[in-house]
């Protein structure tokens, strides 16, 4: 009794998860097409049932005038026979191409949806620190059980999003036109299968309907033994879907590194990094066709013995003479369609699966987003000022004062290791700062803080309204090269002569005159070229303070001479001020100030600490 009380409550459970997931976009801004499409929908699945019913009826009429040799009621029936058959296909035409448009614009609305949440709040990047913070337990893969790691993303919203409303659609009208095809058909094949008698310790009984209950008894020990012989698909798509992931994902890092593995000649180790991940996906999906095949064998011998089962039962009394030829392939036909219906789940266990593990995996990224979303609403209401609520292990860090300012500010990794703690920093318009520090000191954490993306601070920092950061290793979207030197901003919010000088004082000629090729550009340029482009961005903008972090490691001496002089120029003419993360002597050179970062002493709240000098 618990053990059934346990599976109704997680199938309590599962239904609401799916509700959840499929109600707001039947609640959205598209609500009224997206309604109107199901209606119409569920109206073609109720007029295909009636015209099976129809169908039915002609079975009987045509096949007694084939046994009475009435050639009048036989064309007078195949005639009727051709508008009935062109009536259900213009039904079956219709009702595919309004579910396959239904699907469609479910699947663009939550794709939207989705790709709305996860890029906004920095839901992405912490998701990607999650990652790091909580990994993977033994119970991750278990359909219902919360994930500890979100993993693969981009394969949730392309590839999951994409089943999960073709499932619902498919699996919900089937199930609909299942119901609506038995109740339609229950009636007629009990009024077509009459009573069936025997005597037993000789008193006599009768059993009406007897087609009815041995349809419903075959199909039920169907179900149930088909249930136990696939349950294990439910977990193994699971599984199968995120090592397809995993092994797509290593060869996107193959490809956008290629350059690296080459110099490396690490060919070798990543042919045998991706043999091991797609030996696990071959492994994983051997166990599914397994498992499936165990299925098989159960439904087709299941599905073939249906196609007698009726004739066996109904035998007797057509050779009686009680019926004729006509009756009998009516309740042929009335057996299948109720068979068919009582074993909906049976004929689709092997979707069921796959939709349930599905469902799960975008439960899972669903409770992910929605708690990081929230954080990262509760961080930016915070330093907006408009909220005291904040977690504690978070910086609120207030944006549109003239200098930066940090106060008590403790920075920790994601293991829970405090890199620095209680720092008080100021820096004024004017200023050049010069960061350094052993690495894995924390420096570009610090950045990370005061840009207000690192979760695993706290204290308070104030920093300018105007500024940008430049990082070691600059991002750059594929496409055209205007496109890539004025993100995140649209290419059209400057001139190609303002593109043209940027590419030019970032030592870039020979991009000039290039601004419309399009190509990926993360690839195309070497990293002392990508630097550039990334000075580039920051001279075409001109904020007034920049945070630079080895903006020019990948540059020689002259040319990094020559861009720190500009930066330090364009701050200065905006009223700003340069902080800086290098190691080089040259670089210090255009600093005015530094804060050495150097090893705390034994027992230090901290791990480093922080001096200015």
């Amino acid at each position: 009794m618990v053990v059934v009380q346990d599976k109704f409550a997680s199938f309590k459970t599962f239904v609401r998860k799916v509700w959840a997931l499929s109600l707001p976009y039947f609640q959205s801004e598209d609500k009224w097409k997206a309604r109107g499409l199901l209606v119409a929908i569920v109206a073609l699945n109720l007029a295909a049932v009636y015209m099976l019913v129809l169908l039915n009826d002609w079975n009987r009429l045509f096949y007694d005038a084939l046994q009475n040799k009435d050639e009048a009621v036989f064309w007078r029936e195949l005639g009727r026979f051709t508008y009935l058959a062109f009536a259900f296909i213009l039904i079956a035409v219709y009702r595919f191409y309004l579910t396959q448009l239904l699907e469609i614009r479910w699947r663009a609305w939550m794709t939207g949806h989705y790709l709305k949440r996860w890029l906004s709040n920095h839901a992405f990047y912490r998701l990607e620190l999650a990652r790091y913070t909580q990994p993977a337990t033994a119970q991750e893969g278990q359909p219902g059980a919360p994930q500890t790691m979100p993993d693969n993303p981009d394969q949730r919203i392309q590839e999951d999003l994409n089943l999960f409303t073709s499932y619902t659609v498919s699996l919900s009208m089937g199930l609909l036109n299942a119901v609506v095809t038995l109740l339609s058909f229950v009636g007629i094949l009990w009024s077509l299968s009459g009573a069936f008698t025997f005597t037993l310790g000789g008193t006599a009984y009768s059993i009406p309907g007897f087609m009815v209950w041995m349809a419903v008894l075959y199909c039920v020990a169907g179900s149930v033994i088909t249930h136990y012989i696939g349950r294990p698909q439910i977990r193994l798509n699971f599984l199968q879907q995120r090592y397809e992931a995993d092994f797509r994902h290593h060869m996107v890092r193959v490809r956008e590194y290629s350059e690296a593995i080459a110099l490396d000649k690490g060919e070798a180790v990543e042919r045998s990094h991706l043999d091991t991940r797609f030996s696990t996906v071959l492994a994983n999906y051997l166990a599914l066709i397994k498992k499936q095949k165990s299925l098989v064998w159960f439904t087709n011998f299941f599905g073939q013995a249906a196609t007698v089962f009726p004739f066996i039962i109904s035998a007797p009394r057509f050779f009686s003479g009680a019926i004729q030829l006509g009756q009998l392939m009516q309740i042929a036909s009335a057996f299948g369609r109720v068979q068919d219906s009582l074993s909906w789940f049976v004929d689709n266990y092997s979707t069921l699966a796959a939709w349930r593990a599905t469902t799960d995996r975008l439960t899972s990224f669903e409770e992910h987003i929605a708690t990081h979303t929230q954080e990262g609403q509760a961080r930016a209401a915070v330093n907006a000022g408009t909220s005291d609520a904040v977690a504690a292990s978070e910086a609120k860090v207030i944006v549109g004062a003239d200098h930066l300012q940090t106060v008590d500010l403790s920075i920790s990794l994601p293991s829970g290791e405090v890199l620095l703690s209680g720092l008080a920093l100021q820096a004024q318009p004017g200023d050049s700062v010069l960061l350094n520090g052993p690495s894995g000191s924390g420096k570009s954490t610090l950045f990370r803080a005061l840009a207000s993306i690192w979760p695993f601070a706290h204290g308070r920092a104030v920093v300018p309204q105007s500024t940008m950061f430049i990082p070691q290793r600059p991002y750059f979207p594929d496409g055209s090269l205007r496109d890539a030197l004025a993100y995140p901003q649209p290419a059209d919010s400057y001139n190609d002569a303002a593109l043209k000088q940027a590419l030019n004082d970032a030592l870039l000629p020979q991009l000039a005159e290039r601004l419309d090729d399009r190509d990926a550009w993360s690839q195309k340029l070497s990293g002392g070229e990508q630097q550039r482009l990334a000075i580039a961005r920051v001279l075409l903008k001109k904020p007034q303070w920049i945070f630079a972090d080895e903006a020019t490691s990948a540059l020689d001496e002259a040319a990094e001479k020559t861009l720190y002089a500009k930066l330090l120029a364009q701050t200065q003419q905006a009223g700003g001020a340069l902080v800086s993360i290098a190691h080089r002597p040259t670089v210090a050179a255009f600093h005015s100030q530094r804060w050495e970062l150097e090893k705390a002493p034994e027992g230090a709240a901290a791990a480093y600490a922080l001096t200015v000098r």
